[in-house]
């Protein structure tokens, strides 16, 4: 049976196997992607420059990779939480730029019962509004605390260190005016927060595509 999260509407255009990266069509080589890998580009979105200020890193967006047939898709928390094709996905970031990190030993660890697991912690997430304000809770979710929460409770992996938000870079401008607009004047200093950069730079992956 295949998972609900792979429930498309007929409608949803599949993914297809080229990217329009610096204006040069790029066959994706399909081969080289497996489920559960981590993808990570910088986002075009309007807070996507706050993230980097705070965090410096490049890196604002992030998703899990799955396969469905033949198509590869993202699930990744925007508003809201969905599947996305993955051609599509790397499209919407900047230059079309990107790079795809994998659990060490991926083939051992992440079996199919595992991958099944992740699926259906995603299939609970599913549908859940974006978090603007970073809470460390199911209610709504952002891009790095999914793929944290999915691999915790489907793989039972820590990837990446948690942090409080006042380990931030929070005195740039362009990250105060963010956080005001976001929190007023009761910023919570010590919410739980993983930053897609702690994701990435996890000692439990390894790079295995990267365009950059």
């Amino acid at each position: 049976m295949v998972s609900a999260l792979y429930s498309l509407q007929k409608s949803e255009e599949p993914a297809r196997k080229t990217i329009n990266t610096n204006n040069k069509i790029t066959l994706l080589d399909e081969g080289k992607f497996k489920n559960g890998d981590i993808i990570f580009q910088t986002s075009l979105s309007q807070q996507s420059k706050a993230i980097q200020l705070a965090t410096k890193s490049k890196y604002s967006h992030c998703g899990l990779i799955f396969k469905n047939g033949q198509n590869y898709y993202v699930f990744e928390a925007v508003q809201p939480v969905k599947i996305t094709p993955l051609d599509k996905w790397i499209a919407r970031g900047q230059d079309g730029k990107y790079v795809v990190k994998r659990l060490i030993n991926a083939d051992q660890i992440l079996t199919d019962t595992v991958i099944e697991n992740m699926k259906q912690v995603c299939n609970r997430l599913k549908g859940k509004n974006y978090d603007l304000t970073f809470e460390w809770s199911d209610e709504r979710i952002y891009c790095s605390e999914l793929i944290w929460k999915v691999y915790k409770r489907g793989a039972h992996i820590d990837i990446g260190k948690l942090e409080k938000l006042s380990n931030f870079d929070l005195d740039n401008k362009v990250v105060k005016g963010t956080m005001n607009k976001r929190y007023g004047d009761n910023i919570p200093m010590n919410e739980t927060v993983i930053s897609p950069v702690a994701i990435f730079k996890s000692d439990l992956l390894t790079t295995v595509i990267s365009n950059y």
